[in-house]
């Protein structure tokens, strides 16, 4: 029988606890509050600067000076930034409406009993110091929260001769294996582990997927632990990824991470807490499976769903009917170490999103997120135009219009901010510094949404080609950051 959630057995003992302190609690309801409060704020500065600033008696009559098709032109460019408006709702609810910074989740069931981990990690074999290292400490952070039944399943395509450990168990994709229906890359991998006779998985087994360079954090693991013991409700699930507290090897990529930071505190936490459903998709690392499930939706859809084979899966189980949850904790990885790394990254998945948002494989309604989100960043080049153009060819738009422009842009400014507030502890860091960090992040959000135009036209311009490209991991006698 387990214990009840308000107690935790540890080595035969019962400790009974409360979910948090009176002071914990009373830390993180106004922790949240002024998060809350500078969010609102934001949006109320930027409404009222946007809104009082747009001269719509300029040019009263646009046809007359633009003429048709020039102002048809203007207005089409001038609605564009309206794209993201629902992302940026759900973002706005998963902000205000779930605590932002909640207190260390603690566990509610035993470690001791419940079900089979299998933390699975995927990697083509190009660095075996990297992913032995992070076993190895991944095992190790396990043990502390008092983790027994698991095991740590390497699957690589070329042999990395792992050294024998016990929760170890490397399997190589062997290079003739092909899928049924051509699934590549990482897919294709996934798949291998999903066959009969490579599968050593029980129905009521649990799989994480995690990257390479992915660290485990107790916090992580006491939110696994819960997920799983709370029954068969949710078969998938996902929590938060930091990228700031490993290594730093590129300070502008770390900060330009912070967005996907606040992205799941905001739009994933939403969708997967409140509607049970990935709306827009999800990561794939840090996610949290049901073996059975995992398996009968399988990785095994075609070439177009291996470029973004995590967005795909997502909404294959989506159309499903299948149920989703969050999972408390962070887990920890690294940005791209180069630019060139990033704007390659970023241009593979703005084309496997548009993959996903194109195939007949998922029913209309299901891939909308998607849809909604290829057709932004398709987009954002030209949205980008608006801002030059609303000096030199202004047009009249009603205020609503502008207030909508004014929401989207304080929330995708306040993501970079809330998730640099996230990935930079007060206590490593100083108060101070972490403030510096955030006016940096502030000040770059500009040329890092650059970037990402960059790597939305090189995905436009360039054909999509039967390639995975992976950015670089490990650098030689690299050091912890202060």
């Amino acid at each position: 029988m387990c214990p009840s959630k308000t107690q935790t057995v540890v080595s035969g003992h019962v400790i009974s606890h409360h979910d948090m302190d009176g002071s914990d609690a009373a830390s993180s309801i106004i922790k949240h509050s002024l998060c809350v409060s500078a969010y609102l704020l934001l949006i109320y500065l930027n409404v009222v600067l946007i809104v009082d600033s747009a001269d719509n008696t300029t040019v009263p009559y646009p046809s007359q000076t633009y003429g048709l098709l020039g102002s048809a032109l203007l207005y089409i460019l001038r609605f564009l930034p309206l794209l993201p408006l629902l992302f940026c709702i759900f973002n706005f609810l998963g902000i205000v409406c779930i605590n932002t910074f909640p207190a260390k989740p603690k566990l509610q069931y035993s470690p001791l009993v419940c079900s089979f981990v299998c933390f699975r990690v995927v990697t083509r074999g190009q660095y075996r110091t990297l992913i032995l290292d992070n076993v190895e400490k991944n095992i190790g952070t396990c043990g502390r929260v008092g983790l027994k039944n698991f095991m740590f399943e390497v699957v690589t395509d070329q042999t990395l001769n792992l050294p024998s450990m016990e929760r170890v168990r490397e399997v190589v994709v062997p290079a003739d294996f092909r899928p049924k229906n051509g699934s590549l890359f990482k897919a294709r991998a996934l798949q291998y582990c999903l066959e009969p006779g490579v599968d050593t998985l029980g129905d009521e087994d649990w799989i994480v997927h995690l990257d390479e360079e992915t660290l485990l954090t107790e916090d992580a693991v006491v939110g696994i632990v819960n997920f799983i013991s709370t029954g068969s409700r949710h078969q998938f699930g996902q929590g938060v990824v930091t990228y700031s507290k490993v290594r730093i090897v590129n300070w502008l990529t770390t900060l330009a991470e912070s967005v996907r930071v606040g992205f799941d505190l905001g739009v994933i936490r939403f969708t997967l807490k409140v509607l049970h459903k990935p709306v827009f998709g999800w990561k794939g690392s840090f996610v949290v499976a049901k073996a059975a499930a995992e398996r009968s939706i399988s990785f095994d859809h075609g070439p177009e769903a291996s470029v973004a084979e995590d967005c795909f899966f997502a909404m294959v189980a989506f159309a499903r009917g299948f149920s989703f949850d969050f999972v408390e904790g962070e887990m920890l990885e690294q940005s791209a170490f180069t630019i060139p790394d990033y704007l390659r990254q970023r241009q593979r998945w703005a084309q496997g999103i548009f993959l996903t948002a194109c195939s007949s494989k998922i029913p209309l309604p299901h891939r909308l997120g998607p849809i909604l989100m290829s057709a932004t960043a398709l987009t954002a080049p030209f949205t980008a135009l608006n801002v030059p153009l609303a000096v030199v060819c202004p047009v009249p738009v009603w205020p609503a219009v502008n207030a909508a422009f004014a929401f989207i842009s304080s929330t995708l400014l306040f993501l970079f901010i809330l998730g640099t507030v996230k990935s930079f502890s007060p206590k490593r860091y100083g108060l101070w510094r972490c403030g510096l960090l955030v006016l940096v992040t502030v000040l770059t959000s500009v040329v890092i949404l650059l970037l990402e135009m960059v790597a939305i036209l090189f995905a436009i311009l360039t054909p999509y080609k039967k390639e995975f490209f992976v950015v670089q991991k490990e650098r030689p006698a690299e050091t912890d950051h202060v």
